[in-house]
């Protein structure tokens, strides 16, 4: 059974956690936009082609990119407009569209993905921590 949990003294491990996970979350959001500056993309483009590893909706994406519908398919349009991706009709669903990765997407997402791994904010941890961290984070959100 835990230990009962003095409030006057977790409340500083509570409000460190907190603050060391926003201050990971800033460096990371810088680090995206800094890889989008230098590949000449938006940060919200960076994001969904780390995203797009294989076919998915574009409900999908903003799920995975933590936005809304609307902002997803304005990424996705501009996407599209580039020949990076593609809509074509979902194989199972006749409502809905998978995006797909063109050839020059697949090419741009690997860019994307090298960019992303170089310098990344992770690179001081070992891989084990890496794993840890990743298992950490999503005990906490589920």
């Amino acid at each position: 059974m835990p230990a009962e949990r003095d409030p006057a003294t977790n409340g500083g491990i509570d409000r460190d956690v907190c603050k060391l996970v926003h201050q990971f979350a800033q460096r990371l959001d810088s680090h995206v936009r800094r890889v989008a500056d230098e590949l000449g993309l938006t940060a919200s483009q960076v994001v969904a082609l780390r995203e797009l590893s294989e076919p998915i909706t574009a409900r999908e994406l903003a799920n995975r990119m933590s936005c809304e519908a609307s902002n997803a398919t304005f990424v996705l349009d501009r996407l599209e407009q580039q020949g990076l991706v593609q809509r074509q009709p979902h194989p199972t669903d006749r409502r809905a569209k998978q995006i797909v990765l063109t050839p020059q997407g697949r090419r741009r997402r690997a860019t994307v993905l090298r960019h992303l791994d170089d310098r990344s904010p992770l690179t001081p941890l070992t891989p084990d921590q890496q794993e840890a961290l990743r298992d950490l984070l999503q005990a906490l959100v589920g």
